[in-house]
């Protein structure tokens, strides 16, 4: 399955048993996402212990504007996945190589923009999120820290996403476990040991996260690779970037769009004051745990799917698509039944002021029975992604993730504004959208449409 010249690490998806395949490519990814986890989880745990409630609400108050500035960067570069997933599965290695440059460049102009507007925009932003005035200038300055640390944020989420695509996905699980161990260690050390202010945490955070994208790097420049990076190498093309962007800006929309929504969640969770604004954010580092078996299923899928498609293996396609699906739901639901058991034990950890428990509680017990139809919404995006069509998902989220979502918490919260509705519009929406993915998954033509796109552009070359 590697290809075995000298170090090369690149694997291809498209040999052996595509269960074992696809679970070997996921659980790198899965771990490498736990740790990532950990990231923000390690600030959240060690500001509230060692700073309080309202640090902790400061922290967790705007979670989701983080979220809506670095997903769209993020999502796009997922087009750059499929893509070079798709050359790299046919064996196309000069076409591997000019993808794989141009990504890294792309990104790195990505990071620079996002740092200007992140660390402009902050106040505005969290103001129109009507942040309690209590936390809103350590808000400012926390989000301020982060989004000056955009830039090492984005290109480690590129890189790795580079070499997940041609199969690596330990090396960059070793560098995220290196990384979140430092970004631990400082947050400890910062807050716990030197009591500086939230902000220390966001810079423990930057510094991480720069590690390991040093590290993605500095493998990605190895010589013996059939990408291998080089700055002489290092440019624009612009034909790949209309194809990334071609693939990649409907992920990105997707996931701007559902941030946008989650920001207005958090506008109204805002709404309730700070010990709801504390529960809340506690909940969301547990519930990101909850959701690393989804997204770690649904990348290896992107790429289990794109390698297969490009080297023309459709029944292939099909049988890893229906094993990914089924694995990433059930081990989704065990979590969410874990989470629903043990919600009061897991925020205490956070935070031991009842109120915040009692919150917190309420939120994971009313989302946590339905991980199950997350799970299914997002491994079918998977499968979108990987055989070329992104703006699937990106119609499926923006009309009932965003639009649903936001209509419906609109009406709610001016019927009676009670923060257990607001928690329902999670369920809801994930319900409706596999609705819609599963219509579209058993009735669509996702495999033959694409093979009889890829030999059309055969007959006409």
């Amino acid at each position: 399955m590697k290809v075995s010249a000298g170090h090369r690490t690149e694997v291809h998806m498209t040999e052996g048993d595509p269960r074992r395949v696809i679970v070997a490519f996921a659980l790198p990814i899965l771990l490498s996402q736990l740790f990532q986890q950990l990231y923000s989880t390690a600030d959240t745990w060690i500001v509230g212990h060692f700073r309080g409630t309202e640090a902790l609400a400061a922290v967790s108050s705007s979670g989701s504007l983080t979220f809506l500035m670095i997903s769209f960067f993020v999502g796009t570069s997922m087009g750059a996945g499929v893509v070079i997933s798709r050359y790299f599965g046919a064996r196309e290695y000069e076409k591997t190589s000019r993808a794989v440059h141009t990504t890294v460049l792309l990104s790195l102009i990505m990071g620079v923009f996002l740092t200007a507007f992140g660390v402009v925009m902050t106040p505005i932003l969290l103001r129109w999120m009507g942040t309690d005035p209590d936390v809103l200038p350590q808000s400012i300055i926390y989000f301020r820290y982060i989004f000056l640390g955009s830039i090492p944020m984005v290109m480690y989420n590129s890189l790795r996403g580079i070499m997940s695509a041609v199969g690596d996905s330990r090396r960059p699980l070793y560098y995220l476990i290196l990384s979140s161990m430092l970004n631990i260690l400082l947050d400890a050390l910062f807050v716990g040991v030197f009591r500086w202010g939230v902000w220390a945490a966001a810079v423990a955070t930057a510094l991480s996260q720069a590690v390991s994208a040093i590290l993605c790097l500095v493998q990605l420049m190895k010589k013996g690779n059939v990408y291998t990076l080089s700055a002489a190498k290092m440019r624009i093309d612009g034909v790949l970037v209309k194809e990334i962007l071609r693939n990649g800006l409907p992920s990105g929309v997707q996931n701007s769009v559902i941030a946008i929504a989650n920001v207005l969640v958090q506008t109204n969770i805002n709404s309730f004051g700070k010990l709801a604004m504390a529960a809340c954010g506690a909940y969301s580092k547990i519930e990101g745990f909850a959701f690393l078996p989804i997204t770690s299923f649904s990348m290896a899928l992107t790429t289990f799917i794109g390698q297969n498609l490009g080297a023309k293996e459709y029944d292939r396609a099909r049988r890893g698509a229906r094993f990914g699906l089924t694995m990433g739901v059930a081990m989704a639901e065990l979590i969410g039944v874990a989470v629903f058991v043990l919600a009061p034990l897991m925020i205490r950890t956070f935070d031991p002021n009842p109120e915040v428990v009692a919150i917190g509680t309420q939120q994971a017990r009313i989302e946590a029975p339905f991980y199950c139809l997350l799970a299914l919404s997002h491994c079918v995006s998977g499968v979108c992604r990987g055989c070329g069509k992104a703006s699937v998902p990106m119609y499926i989220m923006l009309s009932v993730w965003c639009v649903f979502r936001i209509i419906y918490i609109t009406v709610a919260m001016h019927v009676r504004h009670v923060i257990w509705l607001l928690f329902c519009a999670y369920p809801l929406t994930w319900f409706i959208s596999s609705v819609a993915f599963v219509i579209y998954y058993l009735k669509s033509d996702w495999v033959h449409g694409f093979e009889r796109k890829t030999d059309a552009a055969n007959h006409i070359r």
